[in-house]
């Protein structure tokens, strides 16, 4: 067994209900705070009630679609001329990313280039993050328990993180009850994307014990709870088990390496006004099946053969299943979500190698089970198409 380590958020509070106890959470943070919110502001007023309530000043600032470095920096100088001592993320991912990015640049200085991966300056992130307090509104990303912020680059574009422990969020947040009023598209990729992200750690080349039981926990709720949950946004058990499915997914991709899906993810994402979630539900079950097809060829002793069954076993909850049928049950399930192909957002048969020189660069595909080939990794964004 290899070594490992396992970081996440100081602390997580999970329950239906939890955000009632976000005001004296809060006043225990600092005086000020930047409230970091998605495009529809008027989702916060419950909180900002509550913030009221108990006497805790705040700024707000919003973000109407993935972050980008641009809307870091525009939150950073709200922040920062406004005297905010610590940061609320209020939203989905998007909002969740920018706030930790902002957390982060408070107290280290200077702007998102200067640490960003990839595109950056190298700039360590050497001081920890003002106080942050992260609230999910959606069941997907988990990024309120990962150490890392993708913001797009428009110049460049791409998609990169800045990263470190020490912009791990002071508190995570998680009421289910803020999901329940999601739309069911944002519902199946959201949902698609915790799905992606408690397989890609368990069959990457870096699992550990404490991500491998994260990653069968999460499997187990998303397999019997993503297509009721789609179906009826109300029904709030399987709303909590999307919760601890995301949940699960941050606190293993934190921990553990990801895979091809997220490494498409990235520049494809940065090429195009494409959703993060909507690209890995459309990328998994191809991905999948060139991944389980690359290794009964190329390396059929790999473990990881062996754990695409296991997943296969879990998602369908057949005794005998193999990895063939976990790739046709991501495959129907992805039919009924409705999940639309790459060509929705854009992207042509002519970017298709753009997309995989940038991707087979990418830090998640050195994640994956097994090197894919530049034949392979075209060929699965001729079927993503």
């Amino acid at each position: 067994m290899s070594a490992f380590e396992f970081a996440t958020a100081t602390q997580i509070i999970f329950g239906a209900g939890a955000l009632k106890q976000v005001g004296t959470l809060a006043a225990s943070f600092g005086n000020r705070a930047l409230i970091m919110t998605g495009h529809t502001p008027g989702r916060a007023a419950v909180l900002l009630k509550m913030l009221d309530a108990a006497h805790v000043a705040y700024r707000v600032a919003t973000i109407s679609e993935e972050p980008t470095v641009e809307t870091v920096q525009r939150g950073l100088e709200i922040a920062r001329n406004s005297q905010c001592d610590f940061v609320i993320g209020f939203g989905g991912g998007s909002a969740i990313d920018a706030g930790k990015a902002i957390a982060a640049l408070l107290t280290n200085g200077g702007d998102p280039l200067d640490y960003l991966e990839v595109i950056g300056k190298g700039r360590t992130i050497s001081t920890p993050s003002a106080p942050y307090l992260a609230i999910p509104t959606t069941a997907g990303p988990g990024t309120e328990v990962t150490r890392n912020a993708v913001l797009k680059s428009v110049e460049h574009k791409v998609k990169v993180s800045m990263r470190s422990p020490l912009m791990l969020p002071r508190l995570a947040l998680i009421d289910p009850e803020l999901t329940y009023t999601l739309p069911p598209s944002v519902t199946a990729s959201t949902g698609l994307d915790a799905l992606t992200q408690v397989i890609e750690p368990f069959v990457s080349n870096a699992p550990n014990p404490l991500t491998d039981a994260i990653c069968r926990e999460g499997m187990t709720r998303a397999a019997r709870s993503l297509l009721q949950a789609y179906r009826r946004g109300d029904d709030s058990q399987a709303r909590e088990d999307m919760a601890i499915a995301s949940l699960c997914g941050g606190l293993a991709l934190a921990n553990a390496r990801l895979g091809a899906v997220h490494g498409f993810a990235g520049p494809a994402g940065g090429m195009f006004p494409a959703p993060h979630g909507a690209v890995c539900a459309r990328l998994l079950p191809v991905v999948m099946a060139a991944n389980v097809r690359a290794l009964q060829e190329r390396a059929p002793e790999n473990p990881a053969l062996r754990r695409y069954d296991e997943v296969a076993r879990i998602l369908t909850g057949k005794p005998s299943a193999t990895s063939r049928d976990g790739v046709a049950w991501i495959q129907e399930l992805c039919q009924a979500l409705a999940v639309p192909a790459l060509s929705a957002h854009g992207m042509t048969a002519a970017d298709i190698p753009t997309v995989a020189e940038k991707a087979a660069q990418a830090s998640s595909m050195k994640g994956n089970p097994i090197l894919l080939t530049m034949a392979e990794i075209q060929e699965i964004l001729r079927q993503a198409l």
